[in-house]
């Protein structure tokens, strides 16, 4: 007991800053989310190669070689400079996820469950189709970050989600089987997008173009990409730069309710723009 009682009374003694607390927990938490962010992509490796660069640049002064050193300060003196235009990836995707806040959120992806119900169906009524006749495909599926940049490079079709009309798309010789479709809610918006493509190097060269657009578009967005190989039949989805392949009927209606399925909220509605949903 007597040892507690020291132990505190001396943490009692300690002049202890509650705002000092808070402010590293919250720089913590902001690293955290940053580590997060970065970690699987490109970035990575560029934070690795920065890391040698000023660990080269210590050493290099330490032990006194004077031009090595004065060599990597410049270079290291023009990298903050590049740095905004080297992460213009990691720090677009950091605005949107900070803009996809639940007081942010747009409205894109508020949808009732009957209506995800139903484009539910017709995905998976499309996608076993397409395989089995070998057709190509590639439906990208937005959520809360918008893609109007894309929909506006491919033709407009407004028109209900089904699985004859996606067929119908996709269908080899047809005007718009070339290129991407993309769907908000359960309403295809266009087709024939076109859409950018992934550089990551380490994508299997097997992978052809629509698997690098599916992949472009999940790495500069949070939208979910089908894509449907001609060649092989295999069926894969895009998330956040990520591809998961080999996919069946059961697993694809698992994925899409695990990414897309609109969450079950109760409460005050915190959105701001509910004029948005009508665009």
């Amino acid at each position: 007991m007597a040892i507690w009682d020291r132990i505190v009374t001396a943490i009692l003694q300690l002049n202890i800053d509650y705002l000092d607390i808070i402010d590293i927990i919250i720089v913590s938490y902001v690293f955290y989310r940053l580590i997060l962010l970065i970690r699987g992509t490109r970035a990575e490796q560029l934070i690795k190669g920065l890391a040698i660069l000023l660990l080269a640049m210590v050493v290099s002064d330490k032990v006194g070689l004077n031009t090595l050193n004065w060599i990597l300060e410049k270079v290291m003196t023009v990298g903050l400079i590049a740095i905004p235009i080297v992460f213009q990836p990691e720090l677009r995707r950091a605005l949107e996820q900070l803009g996809r806040g639940k007081i942010f959120k747009s409205g894109y992806w508020n949808w009732d469950p009957r209506e995800f119900d139903y484009f539910l169906e017709e995905i998976t009524k499309a996608v076993p189709a397409l395989v089995k006749k070998r057709i190509g495909a590639l439906i990208v599926i937005e959520r809360d970050t918008g893609l109007k940049d894309w929909v506006e490079t491919g033709i407009a079709v407004d028109g209900l989600v089904t699985a004859e009309l996606l067929i119908n798309i996709f269908f080899p010789r047809s005007p718009l089987h070339d290129g991407a479709v993309i769907i908000r809610g359960n309403k295809i918006l266009a087709a024939g997008c076109y859409l950018p493509l992934t550089d990551d190097p380490n994508l299997n060269k097997e992978l052809g173009t629509r698997h690098r657009a599916g992949l472009g578009i999940t790495e500069q967005s949070d939208a979910v990409a089908i894509i449907v190989s001609e060649e092989t039949g295999i069926v894969s989805v895009a998330q956040n730069g990520i591809l998961t392949r080999y996919l069946d009927e059961k697993k694809l209606r698992n994925v899409l309710i695990e990414l897309c399925a609109p969450a079950k909220s109760e409460g005050i509605n915190l959105n701001f723009w509910p004029w948005r949903n009508n665009k």
